[in-house]
């Protein structure tokens, strides 16, 4: 059973617990540094000759270990201390972002160096993920769910926002070295801060069986429940496309046609503000169809793809970025609603690495193969086969009647599951 936090001296806020406070001012810190880096990433990999496939391929670098380790860093979380995970995985990313930045500022490194620290950052978020997701999802009580979390995602927001102007700006005028030098920084200093935060449950499932039994109870949790495995079978192909239009695509249409890193840093922020904007409103509205409202916030994830598709300038690219925000909240607010309310606590990091494991398990894929597509289909073909893929994923998810039916529970009914028609078990 989810243990409850103490409530804060300030009556006002008394829905926000001591941990949810820290998890969200580290959150923040460290999204300022990591919202800027993967602009820097890019353009250091463009400055030291690289192509645009090279780009892809730094990129898929970074993905790949975070694939491969997520499950193992979920059951790590279920039976270790969170905080001391996050704290390890944040020391362990700042060292990594730290030697990648004095490489980019001593020189121009080779491809195999920028590949290798990439991995190490993606090393590093495999296991600091699962772990937040079960810290913030503890502390914050049922009956403040959508309050917590939309506050939350404006603090996430607000620094991509922040990170991403600030990132495009200082990488176009003084270059990348010194932009992932902050975002080390940045690593390091959350670490600081995740240091006070306070176990709140048993750190370990309490059976005391192998690591092994607790994946597979992980993956039963997570297999029983349809609503959740289509979702994330969607995101597997969804991912790999944003992330092909972010991490490649953008960067080298900016540099080619838009005036480099500072126009896709106001980009980026363009799609911060969507973020954090959608963000006041989901504090405010509770929708009873969770998956469902959610669910229509993906299908704008696909509309930058389609702005730079068709040469656009960058007013409407950051309006089409701006929108891709907006459905990103929609979303994430009420799939973190869902979460909380269907999976048990003991089980939420195991669940949640697969979640993300599946989410990102074509992501890698997708970035590296993002060059040798646009090499095939012309940039502008790559564009449109991503923008038009995205939109018939959003579609083809609703046809699942659990996705259409997942609905609010009442908060004063904790106990109560929704019960799923046995023809579906």
């Amino acid at each position: 059973m989810q243990s409850r936090p103490p409530s804060p001296s300030h009556p006002r806020f008394a829905w926000a617990s001591r941990n949810f406070r820290i998890q969200t001012a580290a959150t923040v810190v460290s999204g300022l540094g990591n919202a800027g880096a993967p602009i820097a990433t890019a353009f250091a990999v463009l400055e030291a000759g690289g192509s645009q496939a090279d780009v892809g391929y730094v990129t898929a670098a970074r993905l790949l270990p975070t694939v491969l380790l997520l499950v193992v860093g979920g059951a790590l979380a279920d039976r270790l201390p969170r905080h001391h995970i996050m704290v390890a995985a944040n020391l362990f990313s700042g060292a990594s972002q730290a030697v990648l930045a004095a490489l980019v500022l001593t020189g121009r490194p080779p491809l195999w160096q920028l590949l290798l620290l990439s991995a190490g950052g993606g090393a590093g978020y495999a296991f600091y993920s699962p772990a937040a997701g079960g810290m913030i999802m503890e502390s914050v009580a049922r009956e403040h769910a959508a309050r917590a979390f939309s506050v939350f995602r404006m603090g996430l927001n607000g620094a991509q926002i922040g990170g991403a102007a600030l990132g495009g700006a200082l990488t176009a005028a003084i270059g990348p070295g010194w932009v992932l030098a902050l975002d080390a920084g940045c690593f390091l200093a959350a670490a600081a801060l995740r240091f006070f935060l306070e176990p709140q449950a048993p750190a370990a499932p309490g059976t005391g069986g192998s690591m092994l039994r607790d994946l597979r109870e992980g993956w039963q949790e997570f297999a029983s429940r349809r609503w959740l495995w289509v979702i994330v079978l969607q995101f597997s192909v969804l991912v790999a496309c944003v992330s092909a239009v972010e991490a490649v695509y953008g960067p080298v249409i900016a540099k080619e046609r838009l005036g480099g890193a500072g126009a896709w840093g106001l980009a980026m922020a363009a799609y911060g503000c969507g973020l954090v904007v959608t963000g006041l409103l989901m504090v405010r509205w509770q929708p009873r169809r969770i998956l469902l409202v959610g669910n229509w916030g993906v299908f704008l994830f696909g509309v930058p793809a389609f702005a730079l598709a068709v040469a656009a300038p960058l007013p409407v690219l950051a309006t089409a970025m701006f929108l891709s925000g907006v459905g990103v909240t929609v979303f994430g607010v009420n799939w973190m609603i869902a979460l909380q309310q269907e999976i048990p606590a003991e089980a939420f990091s195991r669940v949640s690495a697969y979640d993300e494991l599946g989410s990102l398990s074509l992501a890698p894929l997708g970035t590296a193969l993002a060059g040798p597509a646009a090499d095939l289909l012309g940039l502008s073909g790559a564009l449109w086969a991503c923008g038009t893929l995205s939109l018939l994923l959003s579609a083809a998810v609703l046809l699942e009647p659990q996705v259409r039916r997942l609905s609010r529970r009442a908060a004063d009914r904790p106990e109560q599951r929704i019960a799923e028609p046995a023809a579906t078990r």
